[in-house]
């Protein structure tokens, strides 16, 4: 049971939180191997926005959804029109996702090519997307490259990183001239698809990354893409006390790369994110004002149903990080009571917070249990039969009718 204060802490702690859907979250997408289709799954930029706005609905804290441009704009397409359909569906358009690896021009990389063509084309696709981003209300540019070699001696890594550097840099300065308020995001990835070394492997290269490209640059730490075993709350508490952490891309990992809702395989990991952002506020007094997004694709579990669950399980990892006891930490840490600093934040990880989580969502006009009220009401089964008449209305066939 909490205490009144702890319940307050609470409640303020949640009304803070938001966390924003990624478009092709909710459209089929597949592996390198095939593609799984769901009949409800969304297949116009309506249906994703609809899907969002749906998730938004039922949980309160999703208010924006974040857009691929090749996947969600089409070139010359009207990005305020787009921006309103959003609206449409009581959500806006989060961050700006460019995309620099689909394009076959791609082939040896992006910005980081040893074709200045390739680099040219990456870099106008870029500065578009700033464009689009202005154009919407976003605040955030997201970063991430498929750029790499597969072959010892294949390219010169000191080339590639001198152009890289180069352009972010100039990406950076185009978001300070043309983008109030924005953010530049830099995501890093230890490997796939690069097989023998990958432009922005980690944390340290996306930190010095940014620390060329100017103030707006912060790192992106995606909790899949860390190898086995990384101390991911170690580089967010590194990233936090140098000012440098701009957000996450929530999923999961058993062994490496992402996709996985989060928590699903380790949730103590994730608290302990949340337990050093919640540590780092307390020590500073100070709001980060971090990027929450996820990044995931689903080809198994429903997407409503996925989204639905990784928003209540980060929601429910938050607020069990604000009931550490902070000042009984600091006191058994300066003992060196390790047992009992162990005790503290398994504590708060133990507790069942479903209940407060429960009473805040109903006294905020929301389903108690987001996630069982979407599997009872059978609006996948409706979604799935109606989009399943559109597209054959359309003459687009899937072959499979999982819901």
């Amino acid at each position: 049971m909490l205490t009144p204060k702890q319940t307050r802490e609470v409640f303020k702690a949640l009304d803070h939180f938001k966390i924003e859907l990624p478009s092709w979250g909710f459209a089929d997408t597949g592996t390198r191997f095939g593609k799984f289709f769901q009949a409800a799954s969304a297949s116009t930029l309506e249906e994703k926005f609809h899907d969002a706005g749906l998730v938004n609905q039922l949980t309160g804290v999703c208010p924006t959804v974040a857009v691929h441009v090749l996947w969600d704009f089409a070139p010359g397409e009207d990005t305020k029109k787009t921006a309103r359909l959003a609206r449409k569906h009581g959500i806006k358009i989060g961050s700006i996702n460019p995309n620099v690896f689909q394009d076959g021009c791609y082939k040896l990389g992006s910005f980081c090519s040893p074709d200045e063509k390739a680099r040219e084309q990456a870099l106008a696709h870029t500065l578009d997307s700033i464009e689009i981003g202005k154009a919407v209300g976003s605040k955030h540019l997201a970063m991430w490259l498929a750029d790499g070699t597969n072959y010892p001696g294949q390219d010169s890594i000191y080339r590639r990183k001198h152009d890289l550097q180069a352009a972010f840099k100039k990406i950076h300065n185009a978001m300070d001239k043309r983008w109030a308020g924005s953010t530049l995001l830099i995501e890093y990835k230890p490997f796939e698809p690069a097989f023998y070394h990958t432009d922005i492997a980690d944390w340290g290269m996306a930190y010095l990354f940014c620390k060329h490209a100017g103030k707006r640059a912060k790192v992106l730490v995606d909790t899949g893409h860390h190898l086995p075993n990384c101390n991911i709350e170690h580089i967010v508490a590194l990233l936090l006390d140098e000012g440098m952490l701009g957000g996450f891309h929530f999923n999961d990992r058993k062994y490496a790369d992402d996709d996985l809702t989060l928590g699903s395989i380790d949730p103590y990991a994730v608290f302990r994110i949340f337990d050093q952002i919640a540590q780092f506020t307390f020590n500073t007094g100070k709001d980060p004002k971090l990027a929450y997004m996820i990044d995931q694709s689903h080809n198994l579990k429903p997407k409503l149903q996925a989204m639905v669950q990784t928003v209540d399980e980060a929601q429910k990892q938050l607020v069990k990080a604000q009931l550490v006891d902070r000042k009984a930490l600091a006191i058994a840490q300066k003992k060196g009571d390790i047992v009992k600093a162990e005790r503290l934040l398994k504590a708060a990880f133990e507790t069942d917070v479903r209940p407060v989580l429960a009473d805040w969502r109903k006294s905020r006009g929301l389903p108690g249990d987001p996630l069982e009220e979407l599997r009872v009401n059978k609006t996948i089964e409706q979604l799935g039969k109606e989009r399943t008449a559109a597209r054959k209305a359309r003459g687009e066939v899937q072959s499979s009718s999982y819901a």
